[in-house]
């Protein structure tokens, strides 16, 4: 009986696991959001017909979930921030890492930054966050943190 309840036990534990997303990354927002979360996209994101490996980023205080699609471009990466309340761009190449609107290729498919919930003070302060190209993670990491901040 101890054999049967512990195989039980057991194959619940492993079930649940793999149904967990893949937790890369977390820290702090010094927002009301609280923590980040950072895990690996189940699937990726399909945006104008192309697939773009992604992320998801969760917040401790919030159910606001945001994915990060990344677009790789030629000396430059493109992380294309979506979410329900607000959608950005940052842009990462040999110079800085900022935050842009939205293309406007994006809004054919419903993306677009919107001036009502955007907090244009924050957006212009986060046009250069640091300089140089950062690695992925870390640069979604950044995203996670400063991200909050553009939400009016």
């Amino acid at each position: 009986m101890k054999r049967m309840f512990f195989a039980a036990v057991l194959l619940t534990v492993i079930s649940v696991a793999s149904f967990a997303r893949d937790l890369v990354a977390e820290g702090k927002t010094n927002t009301g959001m609280g923590d980040f979360k950072i895990a690996v996209a189940d699937n990726p994101v399909l945006i104008n017909g192309e697939k773009f490996k992604a992320y998801v980023i969760s917040y401790q205080n919030s159910p606001l979930e945001v994915k990060v699609a990344i677009k790789k471009e030629r000396g430059c990466k493109t992380y294309i921030v979506l979410s329900d309340k607000l959608s950005v761009q940052y842009v990462c190449n040999a110079n800085y890492f900022g935050v842009e609107r939205l293309d406007k290729s994006f809004e054919s498919k419903g993306f677009a930054t919107t001036d009502a919930t955007l907090n244009r003070s924050e957006y212009f302060h986060q046009k250069v966050i640091t300089s140089g190209q950062g690695c992925e993670l870390d640069n979604t990491m950044l995203i996670a943190s400063y991200f909050p901040k553009l939400i009016n």
